[in-house]
């Protein structure tokens, strides 16, 4: 071979590498872990407990694990005490161009008995005890230089309201409450922890970062069990590993890397032909607040049917159907109009330990949208439209190509 001919060989094997290194590279699933507050921000502080101490280390913890778990990248917005303004640590996740966005904070209350976990999505809501979540962790802007300039006029004792929910809000909003659930059911089922359940609020730090975001309030700080519990080295370990097994469950389903179950279908895409019975002492969690069903308060010494939750019927075979989603809860709801501010035609799935409710069912999409301004105009703001084909869930795109 003449050196002209190695040169060129030469040249197409470095090209090949650096090629497919490249493409491993980007192949990664990338996770933005963002350790709620830093540096001069100390987030809540009890009984000697501080918040920006146990959310760095509970960050740390999880990077480290997933960073150890083949085909997964892991970007941090911090890793020492530092202060990083809330609309920089959305930057760091966006330029990374990061796939799901992970802000991890404890929860505090002035209620020392208060307890439990809670994961939080993006979004507009009218109830009162998320939106002080929201205004407690939204103050930290007023730490930063020109917060009123660069927060656009943003009143963070008033969090609903001067943030402008835009599109990505609703492009993001499932994927967000998927992931959020698999955290509630990780803190749940692993931890053995009370769920207060997944949960919808106007926060700064996950406004502005475009990928399915979720805010986590791991426990009460303020409740000296949790707080001691938060502030240990056993405890943290094993809300890291619940929180990165949560991720690498989502990952799986949402990503690729998971294996279905025999008939083809995801958990989260299944219709169950008859619900579970919910866990004790559940919290419901919404998108949007819906009615509960009155608890049970007395002892009950005969059985109670519980309401028997029916899906409407399935199209045709190989027909696109579309439907809209409502709310989500881990309370099993009777599908009465009373319970959706007088929406009738309600359908649920199981995603979990989670019940999805949607509203009608059409396969024609100008009337899906039709269906979905119907219920935003019930008081579902976030509402949004998911489509099936076969009684699998798929994309809308994929609706629209038929």
């Amino acid at each position: 071979m003449g050196l002209p001919n190695k040169i060129k060989a030469i040249f197409l094997l470095v090209f090949c590498t650096v090629s497919f290194t490249s493409y491993s590279q980007n192949s990664k699933f990338k996770v933005a872990l963002d350790a709620g507050h830093g540096g001069k921000d100390f987030g809540a502080v009890y009984h000697g407990h501080i918040e920006k101490n146990i959310a760095l280390g509970v960050t740390l913890k999880v990077g480290k694990i997933l960073e150890n778990t083949p085909g997964f990248e892991v970007l941090y917005t911090r890793k020492t005490d530092v202060f990083i303004e809330l609309i920089e640590r959305a930057n760091i996740a966006n330029r990374a161009d990061a796939n799901i966005f992970v802000s991890i904070h404890c929860n505090a209350n002035k209620n020392s008995a208060a307890s439990g976990t809670e994961t939080y999505v993006m979004g507009m809501t009218k109830n009162a005890s998320n939106l002080e979540a929201a205004r407690r962790e939204n103050s930290v802007i007023t730490l930063e230089n020109d917060y009123k300039q660069k927060y656009e006029g943003y009143d963070p004792n008033h969090p609903e309201s001067k943030i402008l929910i835009d599109i990505t809000t609703e492009t993001y909003l499932e994927n967000s409450i998927e992931l959020a659930g698999k955290v509630q059911d990780q803190f749940t089922d692993k931890l053995g922890k009370k769920s207060r359940g997944v949960k919808q609020a106007p926060y700064m730090v996950l406004h502005k970062a475009y990928m399915p975001r979720i805010l986590i309030e791991m426990g009460f700080i303020s409740n000296p069990d949790d707080g001691a519990f938060l502030d240990s080295e056993e405890g943290q370990q094993q809300i890291a590993k619940a929180i990165a097994d949560a991720v690498i469950s989502y990952k799986k389903e949402y990503w690729g890397g998971g294996q279905p179950d025999e008939d083809g279908l995801k958990p989260s895409d299944r219709v169950p032909k008859q619900a579970p019975i919910p866990k004790p002492d559940p919290d419901t969690v919404v998108t949007k607040p819906i009615a509960k069903t009155p608890p049970v308060t007395t002892p009950v010494k005969t059985p109670v049917k519980q309401p028997e939750v029916k899906p409407e019927p399935e199209a045709p075979a190989g027909n696109v159907v579309f439907k809209v989603q409502l709310a989500v809860s881990s309370n099993k709801l009777e599908l009465t109009p009373a319970n959706f501010n007088g929406l009738g035609a309600i359908s649920v799935i199981m995603s979990g330990n989670m019940y999805k409710y949607m509203y009608g069912q059409t396969g024609d999409y100008n009337e899906a949208k039709r269906l979905q301004g119907e219920a935003k105009s019930k008081g579902y703001s976030s509402a949004f439209l998911v489509a099936f084909r076969d009684g699998k869930k798929i994309t809308i795109d994929e609706a629209l190509k038929r």
